[in-house]
């Protein structure tokens, strides 16, 4: 299977927050133009948000599949049998799937799809929207080292893009999926602990949300252990010991440790329902 990249038609079933990331991804990229993407989905309430960009918009799902090279499956796990049983007639094997259903696993994906299908699966989280999303994919038994390389070219402006075993993905989610909730939280507590301070609300949320910004473009560049940059910011007596000691004393580390655990577990337990 080969494409020229240049006329690439890509089409997304879902209109959402993560086809809308994905979306604007591909167009930062300056791979795919605007006139080379169409986007379905049941109701017009995200449709403006592709339209602004110059984007076609059908509640036609088979109007999607015949217009498409690439189709991306961006709807919630349990519409994916019922939208798959309405297109997949109409699937060739020059076209590439990519599902980004939580739970659904290639297999249940290759199931419903004809045979020798080209399936990817991806597994992308919410910062993909401001183009520093964590992205992780695995390939169906059909899919080649061409559309793997396809993908993380097309993908590479949406942030980092890896590659892994199936079994990864769902670890990936209680990761990174969900782990950007537990960042929030965290920001959250952050500045309520400076407000308790007397630091004004509005201020703490914006050094909050910049220090996390901080930390984690300096943990991905630098390439170094999160320990190694922790000790770095520790000085014998000083403030950060002190705070971290209380980190301790609350069970940061360990409770975090059971959120991915716990998070993981439950995208294996959609998989299996």
């Amino acid at each position: 299977m080969s494409f020229d990249i240049t006329n690439l038609k890509v089409g997304f079933i879902g209109a959402g927050k993560m086809a809308q990331g994905i979306a604007r991804g591909l167009l930062s990229s300056g791979k795919v133009q605007p006139s080379s993407v169409i986007v379905s989905s049941p109701s017009s309430k995200n449709h403006g948000f592709f339209l602004d960009f110059g984007i076609a918009t059908t509640h036609s799902n088979t109007t999607v599949v015949q217009s498409s090279h690439i189709i991306f499956l961006v709807v919630k796990p349990h519409l994916i049998s019922t939208v798959l049983n309405e297109v997949s007639s109409l699937i060739t094997s020059q076209q590439i799937i990519i599902s980004v259903a939580a739970g659904i696993t290639i297999a249940k994906l290759e199931e419903l799809l004809p045979p020798n299908s080209a399936v990817l699966r991806l597994m992308p989280n919410l910062p993909c929207v401001v183009q520093e999303g964590a992205l992780l994919f695995s390939r169906g038994t059909h899919a080649s080292e061409k559309e793997a390389d396809l993908l993380r070219s097309l993908l590479s402006s949406c942030g980092l893009v890896e590659e892994g075993p199936e079994s990864f993905i769902d670890i990936h989610t209680g990761l990174s999926g969900s782990g950007i909730a537990y960042v929030y939280m965290f920001a959250e507590a952050m500045a309520d602990g400076a407000i308790k301070m007397g630091m004004p609300s509005s201020l703490a949320h914006r050094i909050a949300a910049q220090t996390i910004l901080g930390a984690g473009k300096l943990l991905r560049d630098s390439g170094q252990h999160p320990a190694q940059l922790r000790a770095d910011v520790c000085t014998p007596g000083g403030t950060t010991i002190f705070g971290l000691h209380a980190l301790e004393r609350g069970g940061l580390r360990s409770t975090t440790m059971d959120a991915v655990e716990a998070a993981t577990e439950r995208a294996r337990e959609l998989g299996r329902k």
